[in-house]
């Protein structure tokens, strides 16, 4: 065997797990990683100003690609820092593995400097926490911890590494080492073959994918599913692209939140929904004796657990979502269950005919409608969108279209202010090799924007471009000053006008370009802008888009109570 560094066959094995990008903040602890990582070479490496936003771009990153993305951070602080993205990637089932150093092992028990039990912290929002503490176990608790993060419902681990454990040699040999096997977990085939029952015994059925489609890279058996059966599809808000919201059997999607009108209409006429890899989120079922009604359930997910968790559905069947719907369609196909268009498609499609909502507004200050519209007209299929939480995210998914999977990108379950910056960084690093020209947007709100700000100096630091469409309501009709004491190392002033906050100033302050667009008729030119300035600066570029400080969005407490504040669009 060759002896090396612990450390250095940590990277050996963070390598040929598929990690060519890490996101953190060294400190005294891990340093002895951060010397591997120079000193063994293949991956790079972002230095985060703050390490949740670290956890934030691993975040982005492995939505993007599939793989298990990797923060990093020293003992203390940086370890309770990025347990909100430890959070939020356990809400939304993304595998990342977060390393934290930690203070010498005889200073543990003995309130040493920075020595918090960060796995105890961590536990509640990890699939596993874990501390090394005998060095020789360092690359198997690697081995282990990405196959923890991606098997089954994929989500985070922590791996904390006291310093001097880090220090040690062991022996490993990176010629002869591997992953650990992932085992998917396979359908049960009398349960695939009852809920093909259910199915075509269903006179108006529909077909639910959740975010657990797009994981389990199900986009394509659930269309083609959809379009042998001839059932309609509805998205949950994590499933926004695992059917291209333009197809013919497109539903839209149900709740109290982010919905459309036709989406909870059709949803309402359904008597039975099969739902592949979704969880019915309260904002998406709202009351549940309105969302139950008479309709069956039959309710599939990898983690079995979650069969059952907020009502008992008909029927329940434990299985990755790819190969469940993969054995549905070749048993259907082996019946002969294909159907053509019928009655029920046919209604469907009436209802999206002919229950939309406005988009069309001129008005000013802007609708937020208004600004969808746009971007949907102006942005291809192919563009990356990161969105977090507030109105901004229930307008758009009321009103954005998505049409690939791992393109609409949102945090769903935790929702954290400032997620977008930090993982629209990700996204575009997880498409250095193979999208390298890919645009990315993040959507973003006038206070998210405000709350991460500062990773937008990592960006201007590596020369990652991406478009922010900030939208803004904060139209205060204040005046007063104030400075930020660092941005790229110099201090500017940043003015306060009747719009609040001078965003655009902020951008300036980064070393990144921003207009402010007050009238709808300049969104779409400065969104063209901001698309040419990105790729010619390489560096983000902001469009700030004033809208109406009173903004409602449709919402309700029940799928049959929404409250719509425009009328039906004309025609």
């Amino acid at each position: 065997m060759v002896q090396m560094p612990a450390m250095n066959a940590v990277v050996e094995v963070l390598k040929s797990e598929g990690v060519d990008t890490a996101f953190g903040c060294p400190g005294a602890a891990i340093l002895p990683l951060y010397k591997a990582m120079e000193q063994v070479g293949g991956i790079e490496h972002l230095t985060v100003r703050h390490e949740e936003g670290a956890t934030h771009m691993a975040d982005g990153w492995s939505r993007t690609n599939g793989r298990v993305g990797v923060a990093i951070g020293t003992s203390g602080p940086a370890g309770t820092n990025m347990i909100t993205g430890l959070y939020t990637a356990l809400a939304d089932s993304v595998p990342i593995v977060c390393i934290t150093g930690q203070a010498a092992t005889a200073l543990l028990d003995k309130e040493g400097f920075q020595a918090v039990d960060i796995v105890e912290v961590a536990k509640p929002v990890t699939k596993w926490a874990v501390q090394i503490k005998e060095a020789a176990t360092a690359p198997w608790v690697f081995r282990e911890a990405f196959r923890v993060a991606r098997e089954g419902r994929p989500g985070p681990v922590l791996i904390d590494i006291p310093v001097d454990i880090a220090q040690q040699l062991i022996e490993y040999d990176a010629g002869i080492d591997a992953p650990l096997p992932v085992h998917p977990v396979r359908p049960h085939g009398p349960r695939v073959a009852r809920a093909l029952d259910l199915l075509l015994a269903a006179e108006r059925p529909l077909l639910l994918g959740g975010g657990g489609v797009i994981t389990a890279g199900a986009s394509e058996e659930l269309t083609a599913l959809a379009a042998y059966l001839d059932i309609p599809v509805q998205v949950t808000l994590m499933g926004k692209g695992a059917i291209d919201e333009d197809a013919p059997l497109f539903a839209g999607i149900t709740g109290v939140q982010t919905s459309q009108r036709y989406g909870n209409a059709s949803f309402l006429e359904s008597d039975l929904v099969l739902a592949v890899g979704a969880r019915f989120g309260d904002r998406h079922t709202g009351k549940l004796d309105v969302y139950r009604g008479d309709r069956k359930f039959i309710h599939v997910d990898v983690e079995p657990t979650q069969i059952g968790r907020v009502f008992e559905p008909d029927l329940g069947v434990v299985s990755d979502a790819k190969l469940f719907l993969r054995a549905l369609l070749d048993l259907a196909k082996e019946r002969g269950a294909g159907r053509g268009p019928g009655a029920w498609t046919a209604r469907v499609q009436e209802l999206k005919r002919t229950l939309g909502r406005r988009e069309d507004f001129d008005d000013t200050p802007i609708k937020a409608p208004r600004v969808y519209r746009e971007i949907n007209d102006v942005f291809d299929a192919d563009t990356y969108f990161v969105t977090a939480i507030g109105l901004y995210q229930i307008w758009g998914g009321q009103h954005q279209k998505a049409y690939k999977p791992r393109r609409y990108q949102v945090c769903g379950q935790a929702g954290p202010l400032g997620w977008e910056i930090p993982a629209a960084i990700g996204v575009k690093k997880a498409l250095k090799d193979t999208e390298p020209d890919a645009e990315v947007v993040g959507v973003v709100g006038d206070y998210s924007f405000q709350y991460m700000v500062e990773e937008l100096a990592v960006a201007a630091q590596y020369n990652v471009p991406f478009v922010i469409i900030m939208i803004n309501n904060e139209y205060l009709g204040l005046i007063r000053q104030a400075s930020i004491p660092y941005a790229m190392n110099y201090q500017v002033d940043i003015h306060y006008d009747e719009y609040g906050t001078d965003n655009v100033k902020i951008m300036e302050a980064y070393g990144c370009a921003g207009r402010r667009v007050v009238d709808p008729g300049g969104i779409n030119d400065a969104l063209q802008w901001a698309r040419k300035e990105a790729r010619s600066s390489r560096r983000p570029v902001l469009v700030e888009i004033m809208i109406e400080r009173e903004a409602n969005t449709p919402h309700g407490p029940a799928i049959d109570a929404v409250k719509e504040f425009e009328p039906l669009p004309q025609g």
